[in-house]
Order: structure tokens, then C-alpha cells, then sequence
């Protein structure tokens, strides 16, 4: 089904809102009353990074609020990719919401730009697979999610019924423009794999974001024929956009899992106790459908925060 301009529009508009919403310091908007938290005396400062777009800034948020409920001080800063914040973590960055199989495949490619990437679909394989990349860079992963969300890419609905594909494999040898996220091209999860392991023609790659209003508007606009997102969107029906399936399963795990410093964990092992809680009651159901939440029903990503906090019993 095709959706209507003013819709389009809407997510627009709502897509605006929550990078406004991500910034740079999400810490002013979720500060914690004193008076109404339970936690304990000041712990200390911290700073979480983390990647700009909706999935990434709710989980941030479920992060800020939980740790500053705890007595922590915290400063949060989101930015476009893993390559902006990743230099700075750890070091001046102490905690990173992530996806196993995105941090393990950068230190992979970190340590060597030539290394086969990890593929292992199951998150603590994957998490055991690059556990020497983790020691050597100082990071501890803690509890890995149940929930999973994996780079996908989608096409109008109208054109997988004009060209008749419903897996990657056949756009093979079709020529597309791809609306997607800034480090895209080359990456063996988005262009770079999509080329090498599909056979797609990727004649340009649109550096629109991922899962962004700029992506779908592209992509059902005709401007480019392929759009980046992730398997836990909750809009694309909506929209009459179509996931095509990675039937080559070259995605790896990306079960969600906080990033932490080393150093930093050492010092505040209470953290672990903080953040686990909440992994343990994600879902990749429940993540999808706080997704919706925000892109359809304008929902801003702190109160869908602490509305699935509240009801978990985990503020």
C-alpha cells in the first residue's frame, strides 16, 4: 500500500524531532528529580556515546535514566557512526549503547583492514569470537540482549511487485542507488556487501542516514531504488515499503549490549547491576514496537524510555 505525502511528511517532521531530541546532551531534557528518585548518593560523573538515530537514542535514554536514577551524573552525546565516537571510547567516553556484532566487526577491521568480518548469528559466539579485540581496546561488554536488530534494506512495495523480488538476491545485477547511512559504502554489512556478496549494481550511494525520514522519502520518492534500515523498524508497512530478505544471511548478531570501559567498570562494578536488568527485558517484539512508538505515533524517546522502565519495574 502506498502511503500518502502528507504522511511521509509527518514522519519527516517526527524524525526532526527525535535528532533534536538526540543532540548532543540528552542529559538536560531527562535530568532525574532528586526528590522522586531512589537511588543513593552522588556516584560520580559519566558519559554515554552512542549513534544518532531513533533505536539508538531510545536505548540511550533507558540507559541515562536508570544510571542517573542510581546516583550518577550523566552526559550524554550522539553522534552520526561508530567512527565519531569510537576514538574516544574508552577514554573520554565511559559507557556505549551497541550491537555485538558492529563493535566486535569494527576492532576487527581496526586491528586489521584486511580481516575476514565475524558472522556468527548467535550474540555470544560472536561476543567470544572477538573477545581478544575487546581485552586489547579496554572494553568489557556486559549482559547480551535477547533483543537483535540487523541492518536491513527495503524497497517501495511497488517496486517489488514491478520487478518481483523479495530477497537481496534478486536485485542481482540490477543497478540501484542506495539511500543509507554516512559509513555505508564499503562496509561489508551495507554497499560492500551488497555488491560483492549480492551482485547489486550500487551505482550511488545517498548519504541520507539510516532509518532516517530522508531515507524513506528517497526511496518512495524514486530518487534511489534501495533504503537502509534495521529489522526492528516499525514503519516501513505504513509507508508501503517492503524489507527484502537477507538470504544470504551476511549480516552478523546485533544483539544489543552495553559497551563499557574497562577501567571505568573496575571502578563502578555497580553498573553492571544497573544496566543487566535491562537487557534481560528487551525484546526484539517490545523494541520494535517502542520503535512505532516514536516514528508513527510521535512518541518522544525519553517518555517511551521511561514509560517501558516504569512498567519493567526497573525505576
Amino acid at each position: 500500500m502506498k502511503i500518502a505525502r502528507p504522511l511521509a511528511a509527518l514522519l519527516a517532521a517526527t524524525a526532526l524531532a527525535l535528532t533534536g531530541c538526540a543532540g548532543d546532551d540528552l542529559s538536560s531534557d531527562n535530568a532525574s528529580d532528586d526528590s522522586g528518585s531512589s537511588g543513593s548518593a552522588d556516584k560520580g560523573s559519566l558519559t554515554i556515546a552512542g549513534q544518532n538515530f531513533p533505536e539508538a537514542t531510545l536505548v540511550a535514554s533507558m540507559y541515562e535514566q536508570l544510571l542517573e536514577d542510581a546516583g550518577y551524573t550523566v552526559e550524554t552525546k550522539l553522534v552520526d557512526s561508530r567512527d565519531a565516537y569510537m576514538p574516544t571510547f574508552p577514554g573520554d567516553v565511559d559507557i556505549v549503547p551497541e550491537y555485538v556484532g558492529g563493535i566486535v566487526n569494527f576492532l576487527n577491521t581496526q586491528a586489521d583492514a584486511e580481516a575476514e568480518p565475524f558472522e556468527a548469528g548467535d550474540g555470544q559466539q560472536l561476543a567470544d569470537d572477538g573477545a581478544s579485540l575487546l581485552e586489547d581496546a579496554g572494553i568489557e561488554l556486559l549482559d547480551i540482549s535477547p533483543a537483535t536488530d540487523t541492518n536491513a534494506f527495503f524497497v517501495t512495495q511497488d517496486y517489488a511487485d514491478a520487478e518481483g523480488v523479495t530477497t537481496l538476491s534478486d536485485l542481482e545485477g540490477k543497478s540501484v542507488v542506495l539511500a543509507a547511512a554516512p559509513d555505508c559504502e564499503g562496509r561489508l554489512d551495507c554497499e560492500g556487501g551488497l555488491s560483492d556478496d549480492y551482485g547489486v549494481d550500487v551505482t550511488k550511494v545517498l548519504e541520507l542516514g539510516y532509518a532516517s525520514a530522508q531515507t524513506y522519502k528517497s526511496v518512495i520518492d524514486g530518487e534511489s531504488q534501495l533504503g537502509e534500515t534495521s529489522t526492528t523498524d516499525g514503519t516501513l508497512e505504513s509507508q508501503g515499503l517492503v524489507v527484502l530478505e537477507d538470504d544470504k544471511e551476511i549480516q552478523p548478531a546485533q544483539n544489543l549490549v552495553p559497551a563499557v570501559s574497562a577501567d571505568f567498570l573496575a571502578e563502578h562494578p555497580d553498573v553492571a547491576d544497573i544496566l543487566n536488568p535491562l537487557m534481560a527485558a528487551l525484546t526484539t517484539e517490545n523494541l520494535t514496537e517502542m520503535n512505532g512508538q516514536m516514528a508513527v505515533d510521535r512518541a518522544k524517546p525519553e517518555d517511551v524510555a521511561k514509560e517501558f522502565l516504569t512498567s519493567e519495574g526497573l525505576l
